[in-house]
C-alpha cells in the first residue's frame, strides 16, 4: 500500500522564515494517522520557530461550562497557578500564544481569556516532549500530565493518561483519586484559515466537570 505521509517541505522564503520541518508532534503518531489530518493542522504542528519565537491565535470563546464539581476544581486549582478556565462567560475574546522554548526543547503555551469585567484570566502551560507518552503537559509547581495523541474525525485529539509531580529528580505518579480526571482537547480545522480548540475534562464519578470551545485564526504578522 502507498504511503500516505505527508511531505516535509519549507515554508516560501521571507524576511523571517518559518520552516515546516518540526517533526516532533509528527513522530508521535503513525505516518497513516499524520497524513489523515487537514493540511492546515499539519502545517500549524509543523512550524518550526527559533528560541523565543512566538505565533499568536486569536479567536473568541463560544461555549463554556461547569458542573458545580468542575466550578470548585477550577478554583482550587488557582493554588497551583490556576491551570484551568474560571469563567463561563462566552462571546468574549481569548488569544493564544506559542512559544518556542529551546531550554525545555518544548513550546510555552499562553492562554488570555478575556471577561466583560476585571482583568483577563491569564493561563500558562508548557508543552514538552518528554515523559512515558513522548508528550506531556507542564502546569507549574512540579505537576505534568501525559498526553497521548490521536487522529479522530480529521482532528488532531490530545488526552491525558496519567498525571505526576515531580520532585527535585524524583517523580511521583499521583493517584487517580488526587487527579480531575480525564482532560482531552481537541483541534479541529473549520476551513479558511479558522479552526476549533475544544477542552473537556470527564471525572470517572462526577461526570464532565468542565467544557471549553473557542473559534480562532492565526494573527497577521
Amino acid at each position: 500500500m502507498a504511503s500516505t505521509r505527508v511531505p516535509r517541505f519549507p515554508a516560501t522564503p521571507a524576511s523571517n522564515t518559518i520552516l515546516l520541518d518540526d517533526h516532533r508532534f509528527h513522530d508521535l503518531l503513525p505516518d497513516e494517522d499524520w497524513g489523515r489530518l487537514p493540511l492546515a493542522i499539519w502545517r500549524r504542528f509543523s512550524k518550526r520557530f527559533a528560541d523565543g519565537e512566538t505565533v499568536v491565535y486569536v479567536g473568541t470563546i463560544e461555549e463554556a461550562s461547569f458542573s458545580r464539581a468542575g466550578w470548585w476544581l477550577a478554583q482550587l486549582a488557582r493554588v497551583i497557578g490556576g491551570p484551568l478556565p474560571t469563567g463561563a462567560e462566552t462571546g468574549v475574546p481569548m488569544v493564544v500564544t506559542v512559544t518556542e522554548d529551546a531550554a525545555s526543547g518544548g513550546q510555552i503555551w499562553t492562554r488570555i481569556c478575556a471577561r466583560s469585567h476585571g482583568f483577563p484570566q491569564v493561563i500558562h502551560s508548557a508543552k514538552r516532549f518528554a515523559g512515558p507518552t513522548g508528550l506531556e503537559e507542564y502546569v507549574g509547581y512540579g505537576i505534568s500530565m501525559a498526553l497521548l495523541i490521536s487522529v479522530e474525525h480529521e482532528a488532531l485529539v490530545f488526552r491525558s493518561v496519567g498525571y505526576s509531580l515531580q520532585i527535585g529528580p524524583l517523580r511521583l505518579p499521583l493517584p487517580p483519586r488526587f487527579t480531575p480526571g480525564d482532560l482531552t482537547v481537541t483541534h479541529s480545522d473549520l476551513g479558511g484559515g479558522t479552526f476549533r480548540f475544544t477542552l473537556e475534562i470527564v471525572h470517572p464519578r462526577f461526570g464532565k466537570l468542565i467544557r471549553q470551545s473557542a473559534k480562532f485564526r492565526e494573527a497577521a504578522s
